[in-house]
């Protein structure tokens, strides 16, 4: 027999994802149009950004909050009608007492056909000029910054960074995120008395500098992404806290909250980028973190229009680009 893909022999029929044989135009035609023709599947880029940890809290030379954790990939293919679920991560809250700072919530993207990525919360900011106990409890995508010290009675451990722990799910992922800053001088250390810096995506927090002052450290800086179309830096940590610069340590590019040093405020994270909070001196305001993000890129034909979430959705050339903001989901 000939026809419907068979050359010699029997019939072929088509399914949704097989078309063995050889066939006319009109006979694809007709199996397009009955629903049973195989379908491209869609190929996604992805990047998911945590929420960043907040700095520690009210109280003197606190740690900056780590920024949440940030994973990309480049090419994960899905079937037709897979739904795909997004789940963004908030940040910390600042805290209103003399407390270690709060952690980020992940981010997450599942569906069938793809394992689970999820985005690591950042790590808070130690309390300063007190105990925040061991450094793991500052652990996160990036840690959070070590406590700076101005005669308290405080133990080793304190002074420490948490480590960042991002991990990529599996192979198709690239994993960011980096370690939290150290108070290098921990009770030998003299005024400004710093404090260490949150860690970034593309960068570990800064350490407290300046030949035995403490001068706080920096936030350790975020990591770009093209996803959009255009290079944006995502998850910079939060810059450590001190007693009398006037300004603190600076937050990590991507979103980095600044320390406060004098100055009355620490800075917040930034929103949607995954920034680590500015560690609190003194009387001022602890920077919370920023939250998190989802951001996905796949060729504009291969795009269905269902979403859920009100995400943002951009082209770029022939792509269509969707940046998840709040939890929701896409259909494949």
């Amino acid at each position: 027999m000939v026809g419907n893909g068979g050359i010699i022999g029997p019939v072929n029929t088509p399914t949704t994802s097989a078309a063995s044989g050889v066939w006319s135009l009109k006979e694809v035609k007709r199996a397009q149009g009955g629903g049973i023709w195989p379908v491209p599947p869609s190929v996604f880029s992805m990047l998911a950004v945590a929420g960043g940890g907040s700095g520690g809290g009210q109280n003197y030379h606190a740690g900056g909050g780590g920024s949440g954790g940030m994973l990309t990939a480049t090419a994960i293919s899905f079937a037709p009608g897979v739904t795909l679920a997004v789940t963004i991560g908030a940040g910390g809250a600042a805290p209103s007492t003399s407390t270690q700072g709060n952690a980020g919530a992940n981010s997450v993207i599942s569906g069938t056909g793809m394992t689970t990525a999820t985005a690591t919360g950042g790590g808070p900011g130690a309390r300063g000029y007190g105990n925040s106990g061991a450094p793991s409890t500052r652990n996160g995508g990036s840690g959070g910054g070590g406590g700076g010290n101005s005669g308290a009675s405080m133990t080793a451990e304190s002074y420490l960074g948490g480590s960042g722990t991002q991990a990529a799910p599996d192979g198709n992922w690239t994993a960011y995120g980096n370690d939290g800053g150290d108070n290098l001088y921990g009770a030998a250390a003299t005024s400004p008395y710093g404090s260490g810096a949150g860690g970034g995506a593309g960068a570990a927090g800064g350490d407290t500098n300046g030949a035995g002052n403490g001068l706080p450290g920096a936030g350790g800086a975020g990591q770009a992404s093209t996803i959009t179309g255009s290079s944006v830096n995502y998850a910079g940590g939060g810059g450590g806290s001190d007693a009398g610069t006037g300004h603190g340590g600076v937050g990590g590019s991507g979103g980095g909250g600044q320390g406060e040093g004098g100055q009355g405020v620490a800075i917040n994270g930034t929103v949607n980028l995954g920034g680590g909070g500015g560690g609190n001196e003194r009387d001022g305001n602890t920077g919370a973190g920023g939250s998190g993000v989802v951001i996905l890129r796949l060729p504009t034909a291969s795009y269905s229009g269902t979403t859920s979430g009100s995400p943002t959705v951009t082209t770029d050339g022939s792509y269509t680009v969707i940046k998840f903001t709040s939890s929701g989901t896409i259909l494949t």
